[in-house]
């Protein structure tokens, strides 16, 4: 029986090298008979295996698309390169960060001890430009995709502005990337309340064991319920602009999720914030249109010191 499990494992990692195998070709790689393929080949198409058969001198079989995705197998170097690949996916903000990480957490948490200390090595030894946003620990992220997907509650250290550390105990539910920066929305347990986390400030510790029943999100959408909480207590300034442009176009220029107020059919008003006015400012001027600050003293004076510096790097090229 180890015998033919191992066959089985072997012709599937063959039949996934190429598209077509010849019953010969199979046997003399397998060392059985023609008969014994063609008896593993059923086996195989049992387990949901989609293998085609074509018949005649050119014929052979090959492995096919499926109705639904059956396990692969891969060697130990398309398993490190996969797990490397799907880390850097999860942080280059191409729409598919959470599949991402959740792939990611099913293949780390079957890679054999030598393949993850490869994988830990490529990490190390590569250095990344980081962006607006403080650096991301995947191992954390990959932590809490598992606990999200496992429906295990988390235990975990977490560190407030102002290096306030403390313990947390909470029912993982959804994450959330806004710009540079994930989220994990979840029930705090110790709270009996929604929370919001920061997942460059989290900490987690070995895994509870312990299962839990998802509960509903306020309103249906993990999304607006972060952007509601973060907007609310994360921005040291908040402004109210008038911006010159359809709402639609505007909000199809603003690749984070605030809410954009018609006022007519050429006009918009938008409430944002930020910890720094001065990008914020600039952030704006880079949406190519013209805007007016109705509330917001602090963006009022960091958009005059804006022009100021650019009259006065205009000033120097002219002269």
């Amino acid at each position: 029986m180890v015998e033919t499990s191992a066959r089985l494992l072997r012709l599937l990692s063959l039949l996934q090298l190429k598209r077509d195998w010849t019953s010969s070709e199979l046997a003399g790689r397998l060392g059985v008979s023609t008969r014994t393929v063609r008896a593993d080949i059923g086996k195989l198409r049992s387990l949901g295996y989609p293998v085609d058969a074509r018949p005649g001198v050119s014929g052979g079989y090959r492995l096919a698309a499926g109705t639904a995705m059956p396990p692969l197998l891969l060697d130990d170097d398309e398993a490190v390169a996969v797990a490397v690949g799907l880390g850097a996916v999860a942080t280059q903000g191409l729409g598919v960060e959470e599949t991402s990480l959740t792939a990611l957490a099913k293949l780390e948490q079957v890679l054999p001890s030598r393949l993850r200390r490869r994988v830990e090595a490529v990490r190390e030894a590569t250095s990344v430009v980081q962006g607006a946003g403080p650096p991301l620990d995947l191992s954390v992220l990959g932590a809490v995709a598992a606990a999200i997907r496992g429906r295990e509650r988390l235990r975990f250290g977490y560190t407030k502005p102002g290096d306030d550390e403390g313990s947390r105990h909470a029912e993982p539910h959804r994450l959330v990337t806004w710009g540079a920066l994930w989220y994990l929305l979840a029930w705090d347990l110790d709270r009996d309340d929604w929370r919001v986390f920061r997942v460059d400030r989290m900490a987690p510790r070995a895994p509870t064991g312990a299962r839990f029943r998802p509960r509903q999100i306020p309103g249906d959408s993990a999304v607006e319920h972060v952007v509601s909480r973060v907007s609310r207590g994360a921005w040291r300034y908040r402004a109210r602009v008038l911006v010159h442009a359809p709402a639609a176009e505007v909000a199809a220029r603003i690749h984070i999720p605030v809410d954009v107020e018609a006022v007519d059919e050429s006009t918009c008003r938008v409430e944002l914030g930020a910890d720094d006015p001065d990008r914020l400012a600039l952030w704006m001027a880079q949406l190519d249109v013209d805007v007016e600050v109705v509330d917001g003293d602090e963006l009022a004076a960091a958009f005059d010191r804006l022009a100021t510096r650019f009259r006065r790097a205009a000033g120097g090229a002219s002269a």
